[in-house]
């Protein structure tokens, strides 16, 4: 066994030795590609959503310099018909890209060297384990390697896009990285001989502009469109369920912190490393880990760029925004309109987006307060300065029981640019009161829409935990009475979804009189 050249199945048993939610199905899908022209696939998903775990394992099922039964023979993998067919059947070579930049970095070394240290490395590997295949070339010496053991090689890269990102502005670092890659994977006398399957992770989609033809080849799998690989992309909420039933957690507190990634036709996506330090920790907050990518879009954020700060609170408020994904040029440094920043958001997961409707959304809680993180660390524009203002002014009213400051209030942001065009009926309502409760996110967790007694909340604001904040139960109606609505929040019962619930429970009913042109407000405590 080596590091680069069939490292055996150590890191998937370190893997298993903690709770492990089962992710083998993956193996099947790569299984089917094996030796045919969809036999190259490239994964590309935000950090800390499992790629090098499902690296890990392809390794471990894979390599044939190892026996792998073990491991597997009680996994959903097992159910397949082609699982001892492939079962450690191939070389492996199993490459970090990352490991070779921080060492390139700490050795102080340019990084127009790494694809050769990459190179250097299996071919040193590759001279200890069969010497007798050693040629001057890398690839000459695996072509002989196959054609003296009988078995081809399955290539597994994980970050394979990192060298491209640390070296964005050195072409001929990327042209070296890259040719390296097409002497693997666009090389008739190579390829097709040698590659019995490739499987490729990393955060951005291949470049639209041809500068990566030498993956062109690969079957790319992303954020946007995950395709058969979906379930693969996090934890699924059916698996969430049964870690949270395990390990005695809240599944709707979990839901509320880390749900959220939606995919048509397919149930939520979970991110699988927050759920896990949430059952690990038995604590509900935010495991979010930040990217150096994220904090570069805070100049954009600070600029104003194209709007971005308004577009940024109307997504904390809860609103769902257009976005067009397909001018994004899938790298770091292109921004050519508020879209592209915002499709960057959506492929480093503070984001998710619908693909059919084109329409985003934060996911989750966690997500959501990184995003007030940003804002913070950015120069707010008056206007948001302004509205969060007004929103605080309004949750103390609340609080206090203060019903004529809170339609005070509720006037003062729907006179601002955060209301829409046309005020004329209840939803336009609602979204000014998503604006006017803006600040309530810090210290609550939002619920609109949610089913309780005998008919659904309007809009719920359950504090957080380690909180002494009374939980709110808003009604919103048009053109009726703010008194009508305190009233079906008692006779349809909307408390009871709060019934878990020890604290104290504010009930607020809120009317708009579009002949009065006038907010009302009744609030009580009960």
């Amino acid at each position: 066994m080596g590091i680069y050249l069939n490292p055996g199945n150590r890191g998937f048993q370190k893997i298993l030795q903690s709770e492990y939610v089962d992710k083998t199905g993956l193996i099947a899908l790569i299984n089917k590609t094996i030796g045919t022209m969809g036999m190259l696939t490239c994964i590309s998903r935000p950090r800390r959503f499992g790629k090098s775990y499902a690296a890990k394992m392809l390794c471990a099922y894979y390599d044939c310099s190892c026996d792998s039964h073990a491991l597997f023979d009680d996994k959903k993998i097992a159910q397949s018909p082609e699982y001892r067919e492939h079962l450690n059947q191939y070389h492996i070579i199993d490459i970090d890209v990352t490991g070779f930049i921080s060492l390139a970095k700490r050795k102080g070394v340019p990084l127009k060297d790494v694809p050769n240290w990459i190179s250097d490395a299996i071919q040193a590997e590759l001279k200890e384990i069969y010497p007798e295949c050693i040629r001057e070339k890398l690839t000459d010496s695996l072509i002989r390697c196959v054609d003296r053991t009988g078995r081809s090689f399955i290539f597994i890269i994980d970050e394979w896009d990192a060298l491209i990102r640390e070296a964005k502005e050195d072409s001929e670092t990327q042209q070296r990285y890259l040719n390296l890659l097409r002497e693997w994977f666009k090389n008739n006398n190579f390829t097709p001989h040698v590659v019995a399957a490739a499987y490729m992770t990393g955060i951005l989609p291949i470049k639209k502009d041809g500068s990566q033809s030498a993956i062109s080849d690969f079957r790319e799998y992303t954020i946007l469109n995950p395709g058969r690989f979906v379930e693969f992309t996090g934890f699924t909420e059916s698996e969430v369920r049964q870690l949270c039933t395990k390990y005695g957690m809240p599944f709707e507190e979990i839901r509320q912190w880390y749900d959220g990634y939606d995919f048509p036709g397919y149930e939520s996506i979970y991110n699988p490393y927050s759920v896990m330090c949430a059952i690990e920790a038995h604590e509900c907050c935010s495991y979010w880990q930040k990217t150096s990518a994220a904090e570069s879009l805070m100049t954009y954020i600070n600029m104003d760029f194209e709007g971005l700060q308004e577009i940024i609170a109307r997504l904390i408020a809860g609103e769902e925004i257009e976005v067009r994904t397909n001018r994004f040029s899938n790298d770091f440094e292109t921004f050519r309109s508020r879209d592209d920043v915002l499709t960057l958001l959506i492929h480093l997961g503070y984001l998710t987006w619908n693909r059919e409707d084109k329409i985003a959304h934060i996911p989750n809680e966690e997500v959501r307060m990184e995003f007030e993180e940003i804002l913070d660390g950015t120069g707010r524009s008056q206007k948001w300065i302004t509205l969060i203002d007004h929103s605080r002014k309004l949750l103390e009213a609340t609080i206090a029981g203060n019903a004529a400051a809170v339609a005070k209030a509720i006037e003062k942001i729907r006179d601002t640019q955060y209301a829409p065009t046309f005020y004329n009926d209840e939803q336009a309502l609602r979204y000014v009161i998503k604006f006017a409760y803006i600040a309530a996110i810090d210290q609550y967790l939002k619920a609109e829409e949610l089913p309780s007694g005998k008919g659904i909340a309007d809009v719920v604001y359950l504090p957080k935990r380690k909180s002494s904040l009374p939980a709110l139960v808003v009604e919103l109606k048009w053109n009726k009475s703010s008194e009508g609505a305190i009233r079906q929040i008692k006779e349809r019962n909307y408390p009871a979804v709060l019934k878990d619930y020890g604290g104290e429970i504010v009930i607020v009913g809120i009317n708009y009189d579009p002949k009065k042109k006038a907010h009302s407000c009744v609030i009580e405590r009960i």
